[in-house]
């Protein structure tokens, strides 16, 4: 008995299919891992080129903190020696803070004001009368972290630009941390005429950078001027 006409065909077609089936699975299979370490890869180089740039622009901020605060700590021992001493040692708490804590990935909320107060102390006794400084703080932000000095270059920059050919020089500061928010505003007067040397901005476009790096999608910044004022907005969402 003869068998039926395309037989023969239809049983390679039988075996055919399920081998095909199984070499498209296997490709696919063996595409989606290499495209798995691909992606991984390349998210380990980001993050080590992150991480590079991020210990790049922390080391850019300390040298350019440190001048200023010497330059306060020479013009305080010109006009009240006295007081250079305990000044001194606030400055020195800084300065640990500085060069250890500041290694960190992240520090308490608290710790960083803790910082701010002694930076914005140290500026009150370096200029006394000269400048008017309206500081306000209200920490409840509880055990929430924050990347290390963060703030204090918007703060420098109003110590920075704020003083010198400015009639009644005023600088005003106010912090609120309550719950996942951190919210920054400081403002000062300023003068055009009143060069400051060409690192001046230095601070500022790296603290933007870090912004942008380690808070992307969870921080506002507002830059603003007018003819007498600068004001700097700033709000964090907390971790």
């Amino acid at each position: 008995m003869r068998p039926p006409r395309g037989g023969h065909g239809e049983m390679r077609m039988f075996f055919t299919f399920p081998l095909l089936f199984m070499w498209a699975v296997s490709t696919s299979y063996r595409f989606f891992i290499d495209q798995l370490k691909t992606d991984r890869e390349n998210k380990e180089r980001e993050n080590i080129h992150l991480k590079t740039e991020l210990s790049f622009l922390r080391s850019q901020i300390s040298p350019h903190f440190i001048f200023n605060i010497l330059n306060s700590l020479v013009a305080l021992s010109r006009k009240r020696p006295q007081q250079v001493e305990p000044v001194i040692i606030q400055l020195s708490d800084m300065m640990r803070y500085m060069l250890y804590e500041n290694d960190e990935r992240k520090v308490s909320v608290a710790r960083e004001i803790e910082y701010l107060e002694n930076y914005i102390d140290l500026q009150k006794l370096r200029f006394g009368d000269m400048v008017k400084v309206n500081f306000s703080v209200y920490n409840d932000a509880g055990n929430k972290m924050i990347e290390p000095m963060l703030l204090i270059p918007y703060i420098e920059n109003a110590f920075k630009h704020g003083v010198g050919l400015i009639n009644n020089p005023v600088i005003d500061i106010h912090l609120r941390a309550e719950g996942n928010e951190l919210a920054l505003t400081v403002q000062n007067r300023f003068n055009d005429n009143d060069q400051k040397d060409v690192s001046s901005g230095i601070g500022l476009k790296n603290v933007e950078r870090r912004l942008k790096i380690l808070y992307d999608k969870r921080h506002q910044l507002r830059l603003s001027k007018d003819e007498e004022w600068f004001k700097v907005d700033l709000k964090i969402e907390l971790e």
